[in-house]
């Protein structure tokens, strides 16, 4: 059993992914979309820190905070989507 699984293992090729040179300008639209989601990110979380400001000192600062929640969710998808889609491939 120990030379057939030898043998499966040779067998099985090990491709490495080669981006071909017409994709460049799709690269380069991806890498915007990126660097503008992670700058609206930001923007998105210093908002969301000017209205938990406001709420606390109303005394309603929970809703807030659940939207600050959805903006770093948001952050998490945008800088990890790479990771996922080759997780799905």
């Amino acid at each position: 059993m120990n030379s057939f699984s030898a043998l499966v293992a040779s067998v099985i090729p090990n491709p490495t992914p080669v981006v071909p040179e017409q994709a460049g300008g799709l690269l380069t639209i991806l890498n915007w979309a990126a660097g503008i989601g992670l700058v609206l990110g930001v923007l998105g979380v210093i908002i969301v820190g000017i209205k938990l400001v406001i709420s606390l000192q109303r005394g309603e600062g929970g809703q807030t905070l659940a939207s600050l929640g959805w903006v770093l969710m948001g952050c998490i998808i945008i800088t990890g989507a790479s990771g996922i889609v080759r997780a799905f491939v």
